[in-house]
């Protein structure tokens, strides 16, 4: 049986689900389909429970830039559940996929019925803020190699008995890494060479290794003082 008790956000909630889980679709999408488009008037709210998805942003010009990527157990599309404005992002799932879609009259009569889970919201929508913020201080500060640093150690999980050793799993493709960061391909793939003959990374058959992080946290420090 399909039911919110599925939905990582929702543990502990301490509310019975029953009532809310027959106003709730579940769906299952293909690789490279797109779920929500940019102006979209949609306000669902959208609980990846497997698969993958990446969501896009678009400039004035018409440029995309990927703003993130998420996984089961994460979902998208409160803003538009909270004030009723059009969708800002484009989002497409990058593998097979199966989510929980919820109306947003559903999404606030939770948040606010249950004080764990509007807690939990409140602290999610401000760590998002804060890596808003950061972004947009790398942008204005920051040249096109420091954006980089930035971007591979955001991306990157530390490696099981890697002694400090730092990985990104599955390595990104350059115009991936490119799209994130807001710079062309080649470039990208100049100071990941750049980087790789300095012997700060190193790339394996299934990831893109960081083997001194600190280096590349020490250059980003160093940026950042330098602009003061």
């Amino acid at each position: 049986m399909q039911t919110l008790a599925r939905v990582p956000f929702f543990k502990d909630a301490g509310i019975d689900f029953d009532k809310f889980d027959r106003r709730c679709a579940w769906r299952r999408y293909d690789d490279d389909e797109i779920v929500v488009d940019f102006e979209d008037a949609s306000t669902d709210v959208y609980f990846i429970l497997s698969g993958d998805v990446r969501i896009l942003i678009r400039t004035q010009s018409g440029k995309e830039i990927i703003l993130a990527e998420m996984k089961g157990g994460q979902f998208f599309g409160e803003l538009a559940a909270i004030d009723d404005v059009r969708r800002s992002a484009n989002v497409t799932a990058l593998t097979r996929a199966e989510m929980c879609i919820m109306p947003a009259s559903v999404f606030k009569e939770i948040v606010f019925a249950s004080p764990v889970v509007g807690d939990r919201l409140l602290r999610l929508l401000t760590a998002r803020i804060r890596e808003l913020n950061a972004r947009i201080t790398e942008h204005s500060v920051f040249d096109l190699k420091h954006r980089l640093y930035a971007e591979l150690i955001r991306m990157s999980a530390p490696r099981a008995g890697g002694g400090g050793e730092r990985v990104v799993s599955p390595p990104p493709f350059h115009h991936v890494l490119a799209a994130r960061i807001g710079c062309r391909r080649e470039q990208v793939t100049r100071e990941l060479s750049a980087l790789s003959g300095q012997g700060v990374i190193a790339k394996t058959r299934g990831a893109l290794v960081i083997r001194q992080p600190k280096v590349l946290e020490d250059r980003i420090t160093e940026a950042l003082q330098s602009d003061h």
